[in-house]
């Protein structure tokens, strides 16, 4: 069954398109468990210190609806994703816009950034389930290959995250 976007979406998408609507692609999910307590993994999205030791170089957060979600990384590829957080409930979800690396700036980031990241913890029998869904996505090759890249990246970024708060709980 085909998705459906929001009419708002849709209308600007056949503007900016001259007429011609393409499906985007499926959202980018991404699930992990961790065997901690949901304030300690809430804490590693929204406390920068923390996020510095798995997800990015450099974090500013503001954490509320509406405040900065700014993360920078250095190296090879170095890039910033100002992002704003879009959607906030604590030791549950957030939510924050994304600004994608040089490599699809063009496409993912002008005029404005066309993607978004939504993160929900709930609880399993395993521990904490942490779902990440990155959504947005247009439906050409280059749409392609930049959800590749993305896939990639975000499942070594929750691969490290676990990591991280499993050496912080246990040493």
């Amino acid at each position: 069954m085909p998705r459906r976007g929001r009419p708002d979406k849709l209308l600007a998408a056949y503007a900016r398109t001259g007429g011609v609507i393409q499906e985007g692609l499926d959202p980018i999910l991404i699930q992990v468990t961790i065997p901690l307590p949901i304030p300690m993994i809430y804490a590693a999205f929204t406390d920068p210190a923390q996020i510095k030791n798995w997800l990015a170089d450099e974090a500013r957060v503001t954490a509320r609806v509406g405040g900065t979600y700014h993360l920078s990384w250095k190296g090879d590829t170095p890039f910033d994703s100002p992002g704003k957080i879009l959607k906030m409930t604590p030791d549950l979800d957030i939510g924050f816009t994304w600004f994608a690396p040089p490599a699809f700036q063009r496409l993912m980031n002008e005029p404005e950034p066309r993607t978004q990241i939504y993160v929900r913890l709930q609880e399993s029998p395993e521990g904490i389930d942490i779902t990440l869904e990155h959504e947005g996505w247009g439906g050409s090759d280059e749409w392609g290959e930049a959800r590749s890249w993305h896939f990639h990246f975000w499942e070594e970024r929750l691969e490290r995250l676990k990591d991280y708060l499993i050496k912080a709980a246990y040493g």
